[in-house]
């Protein structure tokens, strides 16, 4: 036998076996991209219908720590509860809102000036899991919640159109909020989260405490800090999943349940939009907002 025969055999053996192999990689391959591809079809569906369908919910308790029965409390006039939902009613994106409540005060008030409502448990930790809650309770289907905090009634409409819009624009992320320039007398207020933001636009932190925080320990006037406002939209599944995720050390230390979002490795998008944050968080907040009505002619 010549032996150069057998090592053409076997390198031609080997080159067709080489080559093979290519075939199957590739053919694996091909099967990935062709199986993610209509996975994402099938997640994303049509550009135009993707997270089409929202809604807005506005939680509401009787039993504040700060401020007991803080959505009744009156507001030229009007329950603070009605301010909200009149200035949700404007927003372009929303099919429909709900306030969310487990008072039957609340609720016999939001009746009275037309605002469907959800009854939720008292157990709801938070007003993320009241949404939670209440969207599993509504007859309609929603792709995206949208939770407008009731403690803010002079809350622009844009600004829900515009967290809703950069979810829709974010397949990668199942949660959008605003922030907005603070104001240096608030930066070592508790009460006035802030926020840091990546170069793409998505959450990095959220903290009571002033971040970023400098060697100084003092504020520095020229830096850009940003004011979390209370308003925030969610992907619907994950809406539902929210609950059943474990606190995190974070979100406990700070009290902010954004960062259960973040510790658990989801992604939240955010929008900077120029608002004066006017948030009601104790009763002499009342006359602060009623004042500013006036200076605005808003009724």
């Amino acid at each position: 036998m010549n032996p150069m025969s057998v090592c053409s055999s076997s390198s031609s053996s080997s080159g067709s076996w080489s080559s093979t192999k290519a075939w199957i990689v590739h053919g694996i391959v091909a099967g990935v991209a062709i199986a993610v591809a209509i996975g994402a079809r099938v997640y994303l569906g049509p550009p135009k219908k993707f997270r089409s369908r929202v809604v807005g919910i506005i939680p509401a308790r009787f039993a504040s720590s700060r401020f007991q029965g803080k959505p009744l409390a009156q507001i030229l006039g009007k329950p603070m509860i009605q301010r909200t939902w009149e200035r949700a009613k404007l927003a372009t994106t929303l099919d429909h809102v709900v306030v969310a409540t487990d008072d039957e005060k609340i609720r016999e008030c939001c009746r009275s000036f037309g605002a469907d409502v959800v009854m939720t448990s008292e157990s709801c930790r938070n007003g993320t899991e009241r949404c939670s809650e209440a969207i599993q309770k509504l007859e309609k289907k929603y792709d995206i919640v949208v939770n407008i905090q009731g403690d803010e009634p002079l809350i622009e409409p844009e600004i829900i159109d515009g967290i809703v819009k950069a979810l829709q624009e974010a397949p990668d992320a199942v949660f959008s909020t605003a922030v907005t320039s603070l104001k240096l007398e608030d930066a070592f207020d508790p009460n006035r989260v802030k926020c840091l933001v990546d170069n793409s636009g998505y959450a990095i932190y959220f903290s009571r405490g002033l971040i970023p925080f400098n060697k100084s320990g003092k504020a520095n006037p020229q830096f850009p800090y940003m004011l979390h406002l209370g308003i925030q939209s969610y992907d619907t599944r994950f809406l539902k999943i929210y609950p059943q995720l474990e606190p995190t050390p974070l979100q406990l230390e700070e009290d902010l349940e954004q960062l259960k979002v973040l510790e658990n490795g989801y992604k939240m998008k955010v929008i900077k939009v120029d608002h004066e944050a006017h948030g009601v968080d104790a009763p002499e907040d009342v006359e602060k907002i009623e004042s500013l009505m006036r200076e605005r002619n808003l009724s």
